[in-house]
């Protein structure tokens, strides 16, 4: 992995992908610091995520939340109003900053594929990657099947949207150029991990 240091890997990514719609709304809302109120007003009154169950509202508004709150304004502003590509960059370092389990597959599978010139992933690599993550973290070992397979195709879909591979079928990695504005929030913030698992395929 990418250093010796304890991990705890999470699964609670397998609620959503970068899901940029609704991630808009809610930075919206978290830049402008609403009370605990407006947010239940917002959020669950008015359901500006368009779900469907209260369940599915609690599960992607805390999801959206907690990975937006791993940075601040400047990102949340990124991710509210910059283009798809650009806000999709942002969200994928607040989702890399939020996921060891998904920036440790960035940094290390990711990683080894471009330097090797083996420019595809696949199931395999991601049941391998598991398999070393138990090694670090024995409760991975527990993660049911079902939740693997979900939580691959979660992983995958999100490469996808920030533009790290072509499509969730063929699995061709492409190069990434980080937008400025986020290499440079990055860079001063001294979030070196981030940038890492961000630069990953950056010719």
């Amino acid at each position: 992995m990418a250093s010796s240091e304890e991990k705890t890997y999470s699964g609670d990514i397998v609620a959503g992908s970068l899901l940029l719609p609704e991630s808009r709304k809610i930075a919206g809302l978290l830049l402008r610091h609403v009370s605990p109120e407006q947010w239940h007003r917002a959020v669950f009154l008015d359901n500006i995520l368009q779900k469907r169950s209260p369940a599915g509202i609690e599960r992607h508004a805390r999801l959206i939340r907690n990975r937006l709150m791993t940075f601040d304004d400047p990102v949340w502003r990124l991710i509210k109003e910059e283009s798809v590509q650009t806000a999709s960059q942002a969200l994928m370092a607040c989702a890399v900053k939020h996921s060891r389990l998904l920036g440790d597959f960035m940094d290390t599978v990711v990683r080894q594929h471009w330097q090797t010139f083996h420019r595809q992933i696949d199931a395999a690599d991601w049941r391998r990657y598991l398999e070393r993550c138990a090694q670090i973290d024995p409760g991975v070992e527990g993660w049911q099947p079902t939740t693997r397979y979900k939580l691959k195709q979660v992983v995958f879909r999100m490469l996808a949207e920030a533009g790290y591979i072509d499509n969730t079928r063929a699995c061709r990695l492409l190069p990434v150029v980080l937008a400025p504005d986020i290499r440079d929030y990055l860079k001063e913030h001294g979030e070196t991990y981030v940038l890492r698992c961000m630069e990953v395929t950056s010719l």
